[in-house]
């Protein structure tokens, strides 16, 4: 008997959410706590904590929510062959619109369609609540209905425009690659993400957001002689209007070779206290590129990417793969589809060890800033970030460990006092 494929899928996936609701639930455990870490006492403001405590809560009731209703309508999609069915029904539509449905692209174009709208209607009423209720609730979310849905045509508009081109092109290199189909998969991918990495902040990032230059003054000076001493090619020093969607803040910079680009939220500059505390975000973002992380995790994705093209390649023929879900034909998306299905158990290892990876370059960037003579003004950005964004105060160790790419504000704290501490 072939190997019930479909049926060990769905059965990972329910104990994952199994899984994953236990650790939630011990992170909900955490965030009820009524009192601050010892070690955040006095650092952080009581208002605060009782802000960011009730803002966590509400998170968490919604994510409960959101992955039950997640979980049954994928496992229900595998398990009564939602896709096979609806794969044949855009195929019949092909040939109601008067085009060829033995052409696979057309046929793969039509079921995409379906799948992009089946996927806005059930994802609208979820972006709807945590958007308006949530994020409205807490002071967080300041973009109108007009907005959202002005932001959410965009997006469709974009996936229209840029998905048949990258798709079309993935069917025909599978179609045509023969022996070396992963490395022709891979070469694509990568360099379909070296363009969209450069037109990205170009072209797209615009159509959502306001890029002005950072004016003249203090903090512009600060910055640049932070990065001339460093030597990072800074060619664009921009504000993003963050604030006409959320008051959420962050930092951010882009860019190849000599032209890159730093990007500051106008609410992290309106938050901070002073300047000090700006640079001293920058001087840590600054540390990933001295220290190489962007690099090392731009390759790690690429090597990741070709090991699963690689996988591809070895069932993409499977008749069993695909008869287990369904299908009697083997369509190419269908059959990566199936096969980034296959391989979750591997993906939740990976993702797994990317966070342990993140985490340490994390506090790597932290330690830089504190050479560079930032650490009080790094650890004041620090708690000036979470308090602002009410992030979670209490985390339960073992789901921050799973989920978390980032260190809690307790550990980056202690980290960044450790060697004053050996020094005295």
């Amino acid at each position: 008997m072939a190997f019930p494929y479909m049926e060990a899928v769905v059965g990972f996936m329910i104990l994952m959410y199994i899984f994953e609701t236990y650790l939630d639930m011990r992170q909900h455990a955490a965030l009820k706590l009524p009192t601050l870490p010892k070690t955040l006492e006095g650092v952080i403001s009581q208002e605060k904590f009782e802000k960011s405590r009730a803002y966590s809560l509400d998170k968490s009731h919604f994510h409960f929510f959101h992955e039950l209703v997640t979980i049954l309508m994928d496992s229900a999609i595998l398990f009564f062959g939602v896709l096979p069915w609806f794969w044949k029904k855009s195929g019949e539509f092909v040939v109601l619109a008067g085009l060829n449905a033995e052409n696979e692209i057309i046929h793969t174009l039509a079921f995409l369609a379906g799948v992009m709208v089946w996927s806005q209607v059930t994802d609208l009423p979820f972006s709807l609540y945590s958007t308006f209720v949530i994020e409205s609730r807490h002071g967080f979310n300041k973009q109108t209905v007009w907005l959202f849905f002005r932001d959410l045509f965009k997006g469709i508009c974009l996936a229209v425009v840029l998905g048949p081109l990258i798709v079309s092109a993935i069917i025909i290199i599978v179609q045509k690659g023969g022996p070396y189909l992963a490395i022709y998969l891979w070469a694509f991918m990568f360099v379909l993400s070296l363009v969209m990495m450069t037109l990205y902040p170009i072209l797209i990032a615009p159509l959502f957001n306001k890029f002005t230059p950072l004016p003249d003054g203090e903090l512009r000076e600060k910055i640049e002689k932070l990065a001339s001493s460093l030597k990072f090619p800074l060619k664009k020093l921009f504000i993003v209007d963050g604030s006409t969607r959320s008051s959420h803040s962050n930092a951010y910079m882009y860019g190849f070779f000599k032209n890159k680009r730093i990007v500051l939220y106008d609410t992290l500059i309106q938050q901070c206290k002073n300047d000090e505390e700006i640079v001293a975000v920058i001087a840590h973002e600054l540390g990933h590129w001295k220290l190489n992380h962007t690099l090392y995790s731009f390759i790690a994705v690429q090597i990741l990417t070709f090991l699963q093209f690689g996988g591809y390649t070895l069932v993409r023929n499977s008749s069993d793969l695909f008869q287990s879900f369904g299908f009697d034909t083997q369509p190419v998306l269908i059959g990566l589809i199936i096969f980034q299905h296959t391989v979750i158990p591997l993906q939740h290892l990976v993702s797994f060890a990317l966070n342990l990876v993140s985490r340490s370059f994390e506090f790597q960037a932290d330690a830089f800033g504190k050479k560079l003579g930032y650490a009080a003004a790094l650890r004041a950005g620090l708690v000036k970030l979470q308090e602002e964004n009410l992030s979670a105060m209490n985390t339960d160790p073992w789901y921050s460990a799973y989920h978390y790419s980032h260190p809690p504000l307790v550990e980056r704290l202690a980290a960044l006092d450790e060697p004053d501490k050996k020094e005295d």
